[in-house]
């Protein structure tokens, strides 16, 4: 693609400059417009407990929380976050250790691989706050846009239900 502008002598511009609130830290960074929130955690900051699935909002592996919401990083694009509250898997933990739901996921072995993890808790920690854990079948029903590969759904669901009946949306979240 040619920069007619800049075929015209002026000079390219440069990418913007993008400050985000991530894990309650001010990040600043200089992306390119089209660059998604997922790329700019794993790429430019460094936090690639976020992990990038399918690339196409498929699977929830990436999926963190803006503004206490979840949502899909790989369909975020950074510069919408500016202003913005960010909460990735290294942002979750409290001064006392593991967030409950984290807790519960290694008690009930919620995970085999791992890969799908992160994006498991982190939509698990917004299901808990937005008081849609009633039972198995409300969990299955607002977990099922996160993909996980090795069938560790029944244990996924009892961690979940664990960290529920323990009051699992705490101050940490």
């Amino acid at each position: 693609m040619v920069d007619v502008a800049g075929a015209r002598g002026s000079a390219p511009t440069a990418d913007p400059i993008v400050t985000l609130d991530v894990n309650g830290r001010a990040c600043t960074v200089q992306l390119d417009a089209r660059v998604t929130l997922l790329d700019a955690l794993r790429d430019r900051l460094g936090l690639v407990g976020t992990k990038k699935g399918c690339d196409q909002g498929a699977c929830g592996a990436c999926t963190v929380h803006v503004d206490g919401r979840r949502v899909l990083s790989c369909l975020t694009l950074a510069a919408q976050c500016e202003g913005r509250e960010v909460t990735t898997i290294e942002g979750i933990a409290g001064p006392d250790g593991p967030h409950p739901v984290q807790r519960a996921f290694i008690e009930h072995d919620g995970f085999q691989c791992g890969f799908c993890t992160p994006g498991q808790i982190m939509s698990a920690v917004a299901l808990l706050s937005e008081g849609r854990a009633g039972s198995d079948e409300e969990i299955r029903e607002f977990m099922s846009g996160n993909l996980c590969r090795c069938g560790a759904y029944p244990h996924i669901v009892a961690a979940i239900r664990e960290a529920a009946s323990a009051g699992g949306d705490d101050e940490n979240v």
